[in-house]
């Protein structure tokens, strides 16, 4: 467990420090209806959210855990209102800009994954992106991935492409396409597979996030809006997910 500034009321009374989730995955929802209940505009929730998602990753921090995935743009986002998606490309670099340096400091490796290359992605935000990737590289508290113009069935496409390559360039026989394989081609590499996916807002479905890699994760559906989650309920997101029996098909 690594202390954190600024969370001395942080509540780990009912955790069992020796079982915390080696990989979270948080799938940031509820932006949108926390701002239009408080008569604002969506983005003022996105930017409210910005705070949640510092806050669960100090959290992360507090209970020791080693990876970290957000789900910060979907590929399925670009079909919001071009204003909003204006404000989210901006939001998401002007994010990493202002924080790398505070994670940095926190030993936190910063990774990203997506279809970065896509062309609507602008290329200050990959510039970024590679920025806060090189400075953060070596660091290894915690691996914090940001999944930004991401979609989990895009990353298995990906990832079948890449072996039909190696396959047609002599390297790799389709006899040897296998699970491991499979799983080497996507996301991040080290990545391990996810233990426990939160979707705040109560919404019950993952999105097209993490689909490979939450084979066997835990689901937690708190009824929280995005801004309004953050250190103390990822806590008791881990609570929950610790009072769960993960059998693994084995009975």
């Amino acid at each position: 467990m690594t202390e954190v500034a600024g969370l001395e009321d942080l509540d780990l009374s009912q955790v069992d420090l020796t079982n915390v989730p080696g990989h979270i995955g948080l799938i940031l929802d509820g932006n949108g209806r926390w701002a239009e209940a408080r008569g604002l505009e969506r983005t003022a929730g996105h930017a409210a959210g910005e705070a949640a998602l510092f806050s669960a990753i100090d959290g992360a921090l507090a209970l020791g855990v080693g990876w970290l995935t957000a789900f910060t743009f979907s590929t399925e986002n670009w079909s919001r209102s071009e204003s909003e998606v204006e404000f989210l490309m901006f939001f998401n670099r002007d994010i990493l800009e202002r924080r790398r340096d505070e994670l940095d400091e926190k030993n936190v490796a910063m990774h990203f994954m997506g279809l970065l290359d896509d062309p609507r992605v602008p290329d200050r935000n990959r510039e970024i992106m590679a920025d806060a990737e090189a400075v953060t590289a070596n660091n290894d508290t915690l691996h914090v991935v940001f999944a930004f113009n991401y979609g989990g069935r895009a990353d298995i496409a990906r990832a079948a492409r890449r072996a039909a390559e190696l396959v047609a360039e002599g390297q790799l026989r389709p006899d040897q396409i296998d699970e491991p394989l499979i799983g080497s081609l996507m996301g991040i590499p080290g990545m391990p597979d996810a233990d426990l996916i939160v979707r705040s807002s109560g919404e019950h479905r993952i999105s097209n996030f993490l689909l490979w890699q939450a084979a066997y994760a835990e689901l937690v559906f708190p009824n929280i809006l995005w801004p309004d989650y953050g250190a103390q309920a990822l806590v008791d997101s881990v609570v929950e997910y610790q009072s769960r029996v993960r059998r693994f098909g084995t009975a």
